[in-house]
């Protein structure tokens, strides 16, 4: 089991452990009389997660509530399980992602298809979640953890259009998800998360630019932590979005049958490029997590989509 951190007052950031592989993936654990987690992590980490609630002292009647900030499997596959071994607790989802923890079958059918057999091997499935236990949570909905602790959530698509943040009011501590994008602590560059099939550009900007009107105290990724310069980062992340588009854009619109691989191509020669003295081993976690190829369809995809609304 990894060493919780303390992140904020209140906050402890837990490694899931996705895959077994160390710094991928957190979950928040925010402390009150009505604790909350706040991201599961997948399937695979459920046994790592269980143990560093144990190890804060939470016994199974003691988490109030679970809250995901979207419905992706390394996020959110791990919610059934520890749902079940909390059974106190509330599950709270974006209220467009809910139908799919109370009937996860469509969307584990879609991971199969995009990860074949790194599903079970690195993110294993997901267990449904009793409807009753359940909220389906809109923008600005409030959780209260205690002692006056309120936790808002803030929608934030343009990632996935089941994304939303959570803002821990008290410390100004502002949980993005994947909204910002993936800095993980070995490779220390921000790449964006660009999946498909929701990626939206226009969306993802506007989302950007709620966070910084929101002027949080620190901004923390779920890959992986808190970030050294909140506001920096969130202009960054922009910035890059918008880059990543007009390279595809180019790509696109230079050869007729350009597609994802030549995107994918055109990125990583562009702004993919491990620094110098990467390990294998940590490029490939990054590749595991927020592979080019994958953004690079994303990218398509919302480009596809552009090109059909301008039509």
């Amino acid at each position: 089991m990894s060493v919780p951190v303390e992140i904020a007052p209140g906050i402890t950031q837990l490694d899931t452990m996705l895959g077994g592989m160390d710094q991928m993936t957190a979950g928040f654990l925010v402390h009150g009389d009505q604790p909350a987690l706040i991201e599961t992590g997948s399937q695979s980490s459920v046994a790592a997660v269980s143990e560093a609630l144990a190890a804060a002292g939470l016994g199974p009647r003691d988490l109030r509530w679970i809250v995901v900030t979207h419905i992706h499997l390394d996020h959110a596959g791990g919610v059934g399980d520890v749902a079940a071994a909390f059974p106190e607790a509330t599950v709270v989802v974006h209220e467009k992602g809910a139908r799919h923890l109370e009937d996860p079958s469509r969307l584990i059918d879609s991971a199969s298809r995009v990860y074949g057999r790194l599903l079970d091997e690195l993110y294993g499935r997901m267990t449904p979640v009793p409807v009753e236990r359940l909220v389906a949570a809109g923008d600005g909905f409030r959780i209260d953890v205690g002692a006056g602790r309120q936790l808002v959530l803030v929608d934030s698509p343009g990632h996935a259009k089941h994304h939303h943040a959570v803002l821990d009011e008290q410390t100004g501590t502002l949980l993005v998800g994947d909204a910002v994008g993936v800095q993980l602590p070995d490779i220390g560059v921000l790449r964006p998360a660009t999946p498909p099939p929701d990626f939206d550009l226009e969306q993802a900007t506007a989302s950007l630019r709620k966070f910084r009107e929101l002027r949080p105290t620190q901004v923390v990724l779920t890959h992986y932590g808190p970030v050294a310069d909140g506001e920096a980062t969130l202009v960054e992340a922009e910035q890059l979005l918008h880059a990543w588009v007009s390279v595809a854009d180019r790509v696109l619109r230079e050869a007729e049958e350009a597609g994802a691989d030549d995107v994918a191509a055109a990125l990583a020669d562009s702004f993919a490029k491990a620094p110098d003295g990467m390990s294998p081993e940590i490029l490939q976690k990054f590749e595991v997590l927020n592979g080019v190829h994958s953004n690079a369809t994303g990218i398509v995809r919302y480009l596809q989509r552009r090109a059909e609304r301008a039509a």
